[in-house]
């Protein structure tokens, strides 16, 4: 009733744009996206008042809720307040910010580390706190947005390789200015896809074309490498990665995001970059569950351990349902069904049995491989796989 008191006719072209669009009617009519949740309980959470399963989380070991990480939360947010009143360039600094970047550092094998408010700033900043003007950036072309806007705002020339594709990779840097300065950017782990990125082939490329290398690696912390250690990690390159930033709100229980490199890299970053420079410094809270994640994630391997069997029991039920999972290799595992149409009653099932998954649909996913995005959590238990079991095979047989 209020809304409709006060809403009133569109009186300029913006705002005639924002009352007509037709992709935000067809959003809210079929409610795709931006679910409201009432309550979230390890791997269950309550929308509009039915318990789901919940079969789309980021946060892959579940460490969001775990006893130390929201005891580490607490504390701070009695010790420190809510906020940091500023950005870290002027008032906004705090010791709870270097204890974060030391650890992170040590943890990824880097000299130096910068966290930042959200891993969509970070990765943002990882293009523009070194690209500028006149440099050359060859991308992986399904790239997370976060980066490609970091590319828009640089200014350098951007060359869009095929995914996870090295050959092409190559071919387009034999055709460029050899003389031009060079950024290679790729993912660890392709979000959408569930790929694990070519990194020895690429950084092999990279050294023979005098290359600085950028990885997002905001789902291979935590899932990959030794103690969850990386993608860089996970291949032994760690040392030959220049720059590898990533999220705290993946494995890391928290909020935030972080860019590691070597230390005059990361100075250089906190000089150039507007991102990290302008924005406000990330929470005590948030800093500290962060903190508490990695003292759990080095102190109890069987997060780790029970995220990969749950990723290979969950691989062999959609493998004999027949399901295309694009070849993942990680635990985030999308169920390409290749028609919009499809896959949203292949979503909307799921929903109606009570499991919570993510439709995506061109131009988020390549024409042709509209999907339902999945993602397996270590805490994921016997009993919410017999839930997802039935889901799935329901849906399946709608198809």
């Amino acid at each position: 009733m209020i809304r409709s008191v006060f809403k009133k006719k569109a009186s300029n072209p913006i705002l005639k744009r924002c009352a007509n669009d037709d992709h935000t009617r067809l959003r809210k009519r079929y409610e795709l996206w931006y679910h409201i949740l009432e309550d979230q309980r390890g791997t269950r959470v309550t929308m509009d008042g039915k318990e789901m399963v919940m079969l789309a989380s980021n946060e892959y070991l579940g460490l969001y809720d775990h006893p130390k990480v929201v005891e580490a939360g607490q504390k701070a947010l009695a010790k420190w307040g809510a906020g940091t009143m500023g950005a870290r360039s002027a008032n906004g600094g705090r010791s709870f910010h270097t204890d974060l970047e030391e650890r992170l550092a040590n943890f990824l094998g880097k000299e130096a580390c910068h966290v930042s408010s959200a891993g969509y700033l970070s990765c943002m900043s990882s293009i523009t706190g070194f690209a500028q003007r006149g440099d050359i950036v060859l991308v992986d072309k399904n790239m997370h947005s976060s980066v490609w806007d970091g590319i828009r705002l640089s200014m350098a020339d951007v060359e869009r390789f095929s995914h996870n594709n090295p050959d092409h990779l190559r071919s387009l840097l034999e055709e460029l200015d050899p003389s031009a300065s060079k950024i290679i950017a790729i993912e660890g782990v392709y979000s959408m896809e569930g790929h694990i990125g070519k990194l020895p082939e690429i950084l092999d490329i990279a050294h023979q074309y005098e290359c600085f290398t950028v990885m997002d690696d905001a789902h291979g912390i935590g899932v990959l490498g030794k103690q969850g250690r990386g993608t860089a990690n996970h291949f032994g390159l760690t040392d030959r990665v220049d720059i590898i930033a990533g999220s705290l709100s993946k494995s890391l229980g928290s909020t935030g995001g972080f860019v590691a490199g070597d230390e005059a890299a990361i100075e250089y970053l906190r000089t150039r970059s507007k991102q990290v420079i302008f924005s406000a410094a990330l929470s005590p809270c948030q800093a500290a569950c962060a903190m508490a994640a990695l003292d759990v994630i080095e102190s109890e391997p069987e997060w780790l351990e029970r995220l990969w069997s749950n990723t290979r029991r969950y691989k062999a039920l959609l493998d004999e349902l027949g399901l295309d999972t694009w070849e993942s290799e990680t635990p985030a595992i999308p169920i390409i069904i290749g028609n919009r149409e499809k896959a949203y009653y292949f979503w909307k099932n799921l929903c109606d049995k009570g499991v919570f998954t993510i439709f995506a649909t061109a131009p988020g996913v390549p024409p042709g491989k509209d999907l339902v995005r999945t993602a397996v959590s270590a805490r994921h238990t016997d009993a919410d796989f017999e839930i997802i079991e039935t889901a799935l095979r329901y849906a399946a047989s709608k198809i």
